[in-house]
């Protein structure tokens, strides 16, 4: 193991070598704090042709590898096991924007760009990159593409598999696949960018990649709506996409005790509405047109919504300002609840049109099977994506609650398999649920994944113990 080391050392430099337990620390343990593992070593490789080499040097040695981007997982996906023998492949330092092709509305960059980074180049050429998640200031485009990550625009523009024109990767032995093709239409076989998206580092290590850009909106208009449950939410949704069309980017729903959560823990958070409601949704339009012409068009619409009464409130951002305020909203429930402590995760979806239903079914079994649950539910309504989350409001409670989780989860992915939904809407499966996607993932396609795994990658050294 020291041999390896110094071999990581020669290739990327001894100070992208970490090694020490306290240097390793803030590595090995995942974002919520329920996962810490321990490596021989951490290396932080500068370029494509180094990533390779680190994979090389490491196959030879038999010694298994754990990718790592921004460290955003929340499923445990970038955090090794407790063995202490595999070597963490962070790619932090692979953050070039490489080239961007604004008449082919396309752009290249390396895997450690940040998120933030991707959108800043993008709006820099005129252009809009549109996967947009709460923790875009941190998480990295590699760790977006091995997670297959959706956001707030997947109702526009699609979750980022289909944002995504090449890859490149370094296999399991260290050969490099340069698939980073800038082209709508290439019918040449299989198309092999798609293995890699979503396999969450178990297939290889992208690097880099082509994505697409869209014309930049000029005019964006946001607003937060009163509604009194999920049906009507889903109604509303309903009517919003048969004014506007694919001018609707982003369709959020959020219950009342999501919003009092970040009410309570994030300093400067206000209510948006006059009276709290039992939910609320977020919505966004963009378009190429005139602000005042969209916010007027919108302005219309919730008018209309609230004469009939399908719309019990609700406030218009009259500036980017207020807009950022009404999205801080939602985009920090997640760290409100890790504030709050621990809860019992889930990332489903089920279609649109039955989102309703669960809503109503699942916190009716909940609450007979734990009286108190508390259920913290929001996410990307407008297509089909809700996190789902439950406790308990006192911490002794909450303990003895945690510790069912299984019979919790039983409930809630039983209902969604029921309801033809996924356990795993957009965060992955990782470590957290490996043996659910064994309940409830097709056999005969559980089969084909295990085939494309021992195919690539036959030592199972890239990234042991998540998915599969």
């Amino acid at each position: 193991m020291n041999d390896l080391q110094q071999q990581l050392a020669a290739i990327v430099g001894p100070a992208h070598v970490l090694t020490g337990e306290a240097e390793l620390a803030s590595y090995l343990t995942d974002w919520r704090g329920r996962y810490r593992g321990r490596a021989l070593a951490l290396v932080k490789p500068g370029s494509t042709d180094e990533v390779a080499a680190v994979v090389r040097a490491c196959a030879a040695a038999g010694v298994p590898m754990v990718p790592q981007g921004g460290n955003t997982s929340l499923c445990g996906a970038a955090t090794p096991d407790q063995g202490g023998r595999s070597v963490l492949v962070n790619l932090s330092r692979l953050n070039r924007i490489r080239q961007i092709d604004a008449a082919n509305n396309a752009i290249t960059v390396e895997a450690g760009c940040l998120l933030a980074q991707v959108q800043e180049a993008a709006a820099a050429a005129g252009r809009l990159f549109p996967l947009a998640l709460a923790s875009e200031g941190s998480c990295q485009i590699g760790g977006n593409l091995s997670t297959n990550a959706g956001g707030v625009q997947v109702l526009r523009y699609g979750n980022t598999r289909e944002l995504t024109l090449g890859l490149e990767v370094v296999l399991p032995d260290g050969c490099l696949w340069n698939g980073l093709t800038a082209l709508r239409k290439d019918n040449t076989g299989y198309d092999l960018k798609d293995l890699f998206i979503g396999a969450e580092g178990t297939l290889g290590i992208i690097t880099a990649a082509v994505l697409k850009l869209f014309p930049r909106p000029r005019a964006v208009v946001t607003a937060w709506l009163a509604v009194a449950d999920g049906a009507a939410a889903i109604a509303l949704l309903g009517r919003a996409q048969a004014r506007f069309d694919a001018r609707l980017t982003a369709f959020e729903l959020i219950s009342r005790q999501s919003l009092d959560l970040v009410l309570q823990h994030i300093p400067g958070s206000r209510q948006p509405l006059a009276a709290p409601a039992p939910w609320q949704v977020l919505l966004e339009l963009a378009d190429g047109g005139a602000w005042a012409d969209l916010q007027a068009d919108l302005e219309d619409f919730i008018g209309g919504e609230m004469a009939d009464g399908r719309v019990q409130d609700g406030v218009l951002a009259q500036n980017e300002t207020q807009a950022r305020q009404l999205w801080a909203l939602r985009e920090n429930i997640s760290e409100a609840q890790k504030i709050e402590g621990l809860s019992i995760k889930h990332d489903i979806s089920v279609p649109v049109s039955r989102i309703p239903e669960f809503l109503d079914l699942a916190g009716t079994a909940l609450a007979a099977a734990f009286p108190g649950v508390r259920v913290v539910a929001f996410g990307h309504a407008g297509d089909g994506n809700l996190h789902y989350n439950l406790s308990k409001a006192q911490r002794q409670d909450n303990d003895a609650f945690i510790a069912a989780t299984p019979q919790a989860n039983r409930i809630v992915h039983d209902l969604v398999a029921r309801l033809g939904g996924s356990i795993s809407a957009e965060h992955g499966i990782g470590q957290l649920k490996r043996e659910e996607l064994v309940r409830y993932k097709d056999p005969v396609g559980l089969d084909l994944m295990r085939c494309i795994k021992s195919s690539l990658d036959p030592r199972g050294l890239m990234n042991p113990g998540k998915i599969l």
